[in-house]
């Protein structure tokens, strides 16, 4: 039986919070669901799962104190009236079921609320646009009466909180999206009374507004304070070395807890091709040699002895999380049970973030379970019996998708073998991985890979290419076909119905070529993108770094316009700019010549040459699916029992819909919905 190996046992400490005690130091920090009041039973099966894997505090996201300072369209839990206590008192119940304390983040968005579900006006300190979404409305600047009340609706809402059972309430000002925040900010605040002006005016309704929530339920809750020390996506005053450490300093023993990162959520929740672990800790370090109340920070952290190492230097007294706790709710269950092996580890592809800026539930590229607790009923360790033991599966593909149905086939109890024609595990990923910035990627082969290899009932093949006589002589019960995709070489794409003439030029490439270590010969390379997410622009990376002079084009008006949502693309843009990448947009590729390519602007249809020595198309990708359609006329001819496609061979996407394709295939086997 494993144990813990005592040198995580620190990670097992209770922590003292104002009057509560946490059970250990994992910390489920408030993070973004896209769930809201609508979708309460998902929210409660969500925080649940965290709970049971035995973080000890597990948090709400933000938590609106007002109409002012509604969301929508993104869904947040509210608790700006009485009937939200009884809805947020179920999901209390359901963290403490499993022992963990609740939390709760108190908030008013500012300026960044557009508050257009109440059709009210945006907050602000003094009269600015929303700076988080694009609304033709002006926050109006807040007057004393307004500050009143600002005041009174946080007491209110803490109040309910206390009602609703919460342990921990929290004070929100943070990630650029907190009307407290704007206060201090001297771009935001410009008044002349005592809010503005010098730091001891600007901290006051920060001040003020911890010790009235104090005041209101301080006797049983523990106040925290969720700040940003520092803005990291443009020149102002809150710094580490300003007035972000100014702040922890004036108010250093008023809250209970200090939950400390930086601004904004690009950077707070930075993705792993930018950022490493534990990225925030030159930032947020200071917080504990000032203060003598817990510290709570977070760094994409899945590995316990960076956690471990946190504690002992002083940097944090609890390890917070908010993807690593998505990706695995049980990773302090595992570290308990010396299984820390097992934990997925979060990849930092951010395409949980990605689910919550569209206003969908929220998903994970590692854990599929993540929002299907309850639409599924998809537990994030547990899994249905198999149906017959005896039963076999052949499952043709080894990515994303293969490994993921065969994982879950096999914790079931089927006997599974899969087999992949490659030498390597990972599908697309054996490349993919390799390329600039996205190695972390590979963790979701890793644990897989890792998993499967320990269990008894699975057979692995590589070098495995297998037809379709060869799989009707294999006589499984089940087949799955996760044979993945290619990327387009003719160029068709969102602009494109038919191919763009020119393409089947030797000089036009597709990131297939790049990936297999092709790189072009000329010097001058145009990158077009009609993709819209990550390859074009990590194509466009590694040709910079051997030496090509790049251009990157796409129909888009953003560079790698999807990257909006996993909070990429200032970071994705920044690092074209600093590898002279040029880049133009809202422009498709008319025609590709010997040593040009014509383009057309798509506005105005406004034509011009631009040189180039070669042309690699990002356009789309078609799914392999040959054997598949082969396979299906054994079937109908009774050579074969049952086959189905999953993955990348059933649509080309996002690795994150491989994984969920993999677990759905694996969970629907042996059931009626099969």
């Amino acid at each position: 039986m494993s144990m813990r190996d005592p040198r995580y046992d620190i990670l097992f400490e209770p922590v003292q919070i104002g009057p509560v005690t946490t059970k250990n130091r994992f910390y489920v920090v408030p993070h973004a669901t896209a769930m809201g009041m609508t979708a309460l039973e998902e929210m409660i099966a969500f925080r649940k799962a965290r709970a049971e894997g035995g973080w000890g505090v597990v948090c709400l996201e933000e938590t609106m104190i007002h109409e002012t300072s509604d969301h929508a369209p993104l869904p947040d839990p509210r608790m700006y009236s009485d009937k939200y206590i009884e809805p947020l008192a179920r999901v209390v119940a359901a963290v403490k079921e499993h022992g963990a304390l609740a939390g709760v983040e108190l908030a008013h968005a500012g300026a960044s609320g557009p508050a257009i579900y109440h059709r009210e006006h945006p907050l602000s300190p003094t009269t600015k646009y929303p700076h988080y979404f694009i609304n033709p409305i002006a926050a109006r600047t807040i007057d004393r009466q307004d500050i009143a009340d600002f005041r009174r609706w946080y007491r209110d809402a803490a109040l309910r909180a206390k009602r609703a059972g919460f342990d921990i309430v929290y004070v929100y000002c943070a990630h650029n999206l907190s009307l407290l925040q704007d206060f201090l900010d001297t771009r935001v605040n410009k008044r002349t009374d005592d809010y503005g002006g010098i730091f001891e005016n600007r901290v006051r309704l920060l001040r003020e507004t911890l010790s009235d929530v104090k005041d209101a339920v301080g006797d049983t809750c523990a106040v925290a304070v969720r700040f940003a020390v520092e803005d990291r996506r443009r020149q102002t005053n809150l710094t580490a070395l300003e007035d972000g450490r100014r702040v922890v300093e004036a108010l250093a023993d008023v809250p209970d807890l200090w939950d400390v990162n930086v601004s904004d959520w690009a950077w707070d929740s930075g993705s792993s091709r930018f950022f490493e672990e534990g990225q925030q800790e030159p930032f947020i370090d200071f917080v504990k040699k000032v203060t003598s109340k817990p510290v709570v920070g977070v760094g994409r952290f899945t590995s316990p002895d960076a956690m471990v190492s946190q504690i002992r230097r002083g940097v944090l007294d609890l390890i917070g999380a908010a993807r690593p706790s998505i990706a695995d709710p049980f990773l302090p269950n595992k570290i308990d049970a010396g299984l820390q092996d097992d934990i997925r580890e979060c990849i930092g592809c951010n395409a949980c973030t990605a689910e919550v800026m569209t206003s969908s539930r929220i998903r994970c590229t590692q854990n599929p379970s993540a929002g299907e607790e309850h639409v599924s009923g998809w537990h994030p360790e547990k899994v249905p019996p198999a149906h017959n033991s005896d039963a076999s599966i052949l499952v043709i593909g080894g990515g994303p998708a293969g490994l993921e149905a065969a994982h879950t086939l096999a914790k079931r109890g089927y006997q599974v073998s899969i087999a992949d024609a490659g030498s390597e595990w990972g599908g697309r990923l054996v490349r993919e991985r390799r390329l600039p910035r996205l190695s972390a990627w590979g963790r979701v082969v890793d644990y897989r890979v890792g998993q499967l290899q320990t269990m008894p009932n699975v057979s692995m093949y590589l070098d495995s290419p297998l037809g379709a006589d060869d799989v009707a002589g294999f006589e499984a019960d089940h087949v799955i076909v996760a044979t993945g995709a290619k990327w387009r070489g003719e160029g068709v794409g969102r602009n494109h119905d038919e191919p763009i003439p020119g393409c089947d030029l030797p000089h036009v490439l597709t990131p297939e070529d790049i990936l297999d270590g092709r790189l072009p010969e000329g010097g001058s390379v145009i990158v077009y993108d009609e993709d819209y997410y990550y390859m074009a622009a990590v194509v466009a990376d590694r040709l910079a770094r051997a030496g090509c002079k790049v251009t990157y084009v796409t129909t888009a008006s953003d560079p790698s316009p999807w990257t909006h949502n996993t909070l990429e693309m200032v970071h994705v843009v920044n690092s074209m700019n600093e590898a002279g990448i040029e880049i133009v947009v809202g422009t498709a590729i008319a025609s590709i010549g010997p040593s040009s390519v014509k383009v057309s602007r798509l506005l105005d249809g406004r034509e011009n040459e631009m040189a180039a020595d070669a042309v690699v198309l990002v356009t789309g990708q078609l799914s392999e699916d040959e054997l598949y359609h082969q396979l299906i006329a054994k079937r109908d001819g009774g050579l074969l029992r049952s086959v189905e496609r999953i993955g990348d061979c059933l649509g080309a996407g996002q690795i994150a819909q491989a994984t969920y394709d993999g677990r759905k295939a694996g969970m629907r086997y042996g059931t009626s919905v099969e």
